[in-house]
């Protein structure tokens, strides 16, 4: 069996939300997401990759250099080019099934904070990039999927006093992070713990997390396959994966 961690964990949980025919869209300093899908189209999963103001099915053998993910890396082979509002409409319409999107914080209901942390909205501690794709993009994509490379209380809190997004009620929303998945079912108000990687235990998602965890048994979600592991080094010689991890 090849080795994997945490990164590679998330990255295949990432790809394992990846359906045929699904339309998938991640937005900029998206290294995890990048990879992840790429590793998708390694896998042979036949699906649209879209990310912001770039190309549409790019070439995905391309191996990424870099970790930013507004280059040519996603761009060359390219059979289109979408820009945001194009994304944006794309969405709106109906026509895109998955957002891959990202956090600064985080309450059990799925309100994100994304503007600022600390504080208040005009002198804030931390000014964060604000609304954009995700509070464009969470109430109306079908299933929306954040990832997190941090576990932490300081990330998964109680409350979220400025919400920059919420998740609908009518949508599925899903929160990947290095510990577990957590998942909220349409027509659902909170997140539910979904199952834990199995490096880590329930007790440590407990302990790391803001709120409270009613469950007291949880699957533990199957281990990278070595198929999956093969796919992800393919893509990613260069080990972009492991940049937001560091």
């Amino acid at each position: 069996m090849m080795e994997y961690g945490k990164p590679e964990m998330m990255a295949v949980a990432m790809i394992r939300e990846i359906k045929k025919g699904d339309v998938v869209f991640h937005g900029l300093a998206s290294s995890t997401p990048m990879v992840a899908m790429k590793a998708a189209k390694a896998l042979g999963i036949e699906y649209t990759y879209l990310t912001l103001s770039d190309g549409v099915d790019h070439d995905w053998r391309n191996p990424p250099y870099v970790a930013s993910t507004l280059t040519e890396n996603t761009y060359r082979g390219s059979v289109a080019t979408f820009g945001l509002e194009e994304i944006f409409d794309l969405f709106a319409s109906g026509k895109g099934d998955v957002a891959f999107l990202s956090c600064l914080q985080m309450d059990k209901s799925g309100r994100i904070a994304m503007s600022f942390l600390g504080g208040d909205y005009d002198h804030p501690k931390l000014r964060g990039p604000g609304g954009a794709g995700s509070a464009t993009l969470t109430p109306i994509t079908p299933r929306t999927v954040i990832w997190k490379p941090q576990h932490d209380k300081r990330t998964f809190i109680e409350h979220v006093e400025f919400a920059t997004t919420s998740p609908a009620l009518d949508k599925e929303f899903t929160l990947i992070t290095p510990l577990c998945i957590f998942r909220k079912p349409i027509g659902q108000r909170y997140l539910q713990l979904d199952g834990i990687f199995i490096y880590t235990t329930l007790e440590e998602v407990k302990e790391n997390t803001g709120w409270v965890i009613d469950e007291t048994e949880v699957p533990v979600i199957d281990p990278p396959s070595e198929a999956e592991l093969s796919a992800l080094k393919q893509v990613d010689p260069n080990n972009i994966l492991a940049f937001e991890f560091k």
